[in-house]
């Protein structure tokens, strides 16, 4: 691994961390793009160009813009006052200690399962678009209608509770 990885990798979990233990849920947004923005610049140094180019056209660009704006639209950055902590919080503990000892294992068998192959695959970003717009035309469409169809009922909801609260 080279030396660059180490801070690429830091500013990630740093903004994954920020991003799940801030109050302000404006900053808990912002923290959630820098995450992303590590997660793309890990992409990039690994040699996966589209991957990288991606996370920063969709993650960065579109996802984490679109949650700012509907946080900062639906007034709900505020902090509640009477606090977010569930009376439950030790069930979502183990719960989640389960979903992470399932999936630890799963990619511990993986890689016994897996051939330990040299070769990497080359495709190239032209070769991933061609496939995009041909073999995987409806996918890319059904894709669209759903992130399309989520954004339509996220803007109805938030002006359900903003006709409420009035």
């Amino acid at each position: 691994m080279s030396f660059v990885f180490y801070p690429i990798a830091a500013l990630a979990v740093a903004g994954g961390l920020a991003a799940v233990l801030l109050k302000n849920t404006v900053h808990c947004a912002l923290a959630l793009t820098v995450a992303f923005a590590g997660l793309a610049l890990l992409f990039l140094q690994l040699d996966a160009q589209f991957a990288g180019f991606a996370q920063i056209l969709v993650y960065i660009g579109a996802v984490a813009i679109l949650v700012v704006f509907a946080i900062l639209l639906t007034r709900g950055s505020e902090t509640p006052r009477d606090g977010v902590y569930s009376r439950h919080w030790t069930s979502g503990l183990a719960i989640a200690a389960g979903v992470f000892a399932v999936l630890g294992l799963a990619v511990l068998q993986s890689a016994q399962v897996l051939p330990h192959e040299t070769g990497t695959i080359k495709a190239t970003v032209m070769q991933i678009g061609n496939a995009l717009v041909a073999r995987y035309v409806l996918a890319l469409e059904i894709v669209a209608a759903l992130l399309t169809t989520a954004t339509i009922g996220a803007v109805i909801v938030a002006t359900h509770e903003k006709d409420g609260a009035e």
